[in-house]
């Protein structure tokens, strides 16, 4: 039992960090000004990548993260935490 709630607990936190970075993703290259196709062109990756991070499809491994926030000029962290609001 221990097993499937741990496996479950895995799914839940690995779902929730995808949607976290496809939200950042999309908000800080909105905020940018920036084209999927043109981040992409400037990270390196392809369009169709950054439409799969940006959906929830795919879990963009640690260069990918780094390419985007070097174009992105954010920390890496950035796009890993959720925005905080300000009060």
């Amino acid at each position: 039992m221990k097993a499937k709630t741990l496996s479950a607990q895995l799914k839940k936190a690995s779902s929730t960090s995808a949607q976290t970075v496809a939200d950042r993703l999309m908000a800080l290259r909105a905020e940018r000004g920036l084209s999927q196709a043109r981040l992409a062109e400037l990270a390196g990756v392809d369009r169709k990548t950054i439409n799969r991070i940006e959906n929830g499809h795919f879990s963009p491994s640690l260069d990918t993260l780094t390419r985007l926030s070097v174009v992105l000029k954010c920390r890496l962290t950035d796009l890993l935490e959720k925005s905080r609001t300000r009060r």
